[in-house]
């Protein structure tokens, strides 16, 4: 072999695809020390995109204190890179791991979110790549967009805070200022709608703390919100694939910054020139933490395959763990995949050992083809 790219996903919690392209860079020049290796480091829109993207393109990380998830200061961050785009993590400002243990969708907010897109418009951002995942928020992006300047009112014009618990007060909405001037597009890795049994607050509010109690309020305030977005901007945001992604944001993305929603490895993968990268490449190897049935919807392998199959490249897919569905990838561009895990194990002993697993499971792949080349 005399080409092989590195192109895998974080194992969330355990090691990130830096670290993973190290280890299986040195596995391969041990066992084939002429072989270009290009490591390509990837994210699909959730944590760790705004590394991916200064590692690949170059840049700064811009530290940024912003209002939180639960109202209070948190040190948020984005990308800065050579061109002048702004990559940001709307995790970075209202993620799952800024509340701590604290669940509350009902007041969980994405204003932060609309702070750390101002800051990068007004420190000479043009376009802003928004990666949407990790929320713990559910408010339909109505936080970010009155960080922005946009204000909010009942039926009897009343103003209405900008919150979860009250979307169904909303009739109608209005910008009082500018808007950053940035052209943005929101990286989603998921199609899902912003109301009904695949919506956001059905689909990933469990997750932040939604209980069969508080679902039905809930619920009918995104269906409230979606009918006033329509009614307004003469469009069906709500029914648009990816609306429900980050509890909403994808909406808020689309109504009120006028953003598009895009696949996040696809902006990624166009970014590190990916495509060209395939020229003479004689294998990719990629994966995520967990590959199972929902890899196909827009994660980091399924992206990497699909342009591996249209150069008939093999894509090799080494994972944490497969879970129910992964075979499914298989018609997706995935050549093979594997597991590192040797057993049942609990995340701790999964942390300890993660590394060492990579490198043994990168070894065997390695030498079971070398075995098959030197059969050829």
């Amino acid at each position: 072999m005399k080409k092989i790219i590195l192109a895998p996903d974080s194992f969330k919690g355990t090691m990130t695809a830096a670290e993973i392209c190290a280890i299986q860079e040195a596995v391969i020049r041990r066992r084939l020390p002429t072989c270009e290796v290009r490591a390509v480091p990837l994210a699909d829109g959730g944590e760790g995109m705004t590394e991916a993207f200064l590692q690949i393109c170059g840049g700064q990380r811009v530290c940024v204190t912003v209002t939180g998830p639960l109202g209070a200061p948190v040190e948020g961050f984005y990308g800065r890179l050579p061109d002048g785009t702004a990559v940001i993590e709307m995790a970075a400002a209202a993620g799952l791991p800024l509340a701590g243990g604290v669940r509350t969708p009902l007041d969980s907010t994405t204003w932060g979110v609309g702070e750390l897109i101002r800051h990068a418009a007004d420190h000479g951002a043009e376009r802003i790549l928004l990666g949407l995942g990790g929320s713990a928020t559910n408010d339909g992006g109505v936080g970010m967009a009155a960080a922005l300047g946009w204000r909010f009112y009942d039926g009897a014009g009343a103003p209405v805070e900008p919150l979860a618990r009250n979307l169904g007060k909303i009739a109608s909405f209005r910008l009082e200022g500018g808007l950053p001037p940035a052209e943005l597009s929101a990286a989603c890795d998921v199609d899902n709608p912003l109301c009904g049994p695949r919506g956001a607050t059905a689909v990933f509010g469990p997750q932040k703390g939604v209980t069969p109690a508080i679902f039905p309020g809930l619920e009918a305030g995104m269906c409230n919100l979606a009918r006033v977005m329509e009614r307004q901007t003469g469009r069906s945001i709500g029914d648009t694939p990816g609306a429900g992604a980050a509890g909403g944001l994808g909406a808020g993305v689309l109504c009120f910054l006028n953003g598009t929603l895009e696949r996040g490895i696809d902006l990624l993968l166009d970014a590190a020139g990916f495509d060209q990268l395939l020229e003479g490449a004689d294998l990719v190897l990629t994966g995520e933490g967990c590959m199972d049935g929902q890899s196909v919807y827009g994660k980091t392998p399924a992206g990497v395959a699909a342009r591996c199959q249209r150069r008939g490249v093999p894509c090799v897919a080494l994972c944490g763990a497969l879970g129910e569905g992964a075979q499914e990838m298989y018609r997706h561009g995935i050549t093979a995949m594997f597991s590192t895990l040797r057993g049942f194990a609990g995340l701790e002993q999964v942390r300890q050992t993660c590394r060492a697993d990579m490198e043994a499971l990168t070894d065997g792949v390695m030498r079971l083809l070398l075995m098959g080349a030197a059969k050829d």
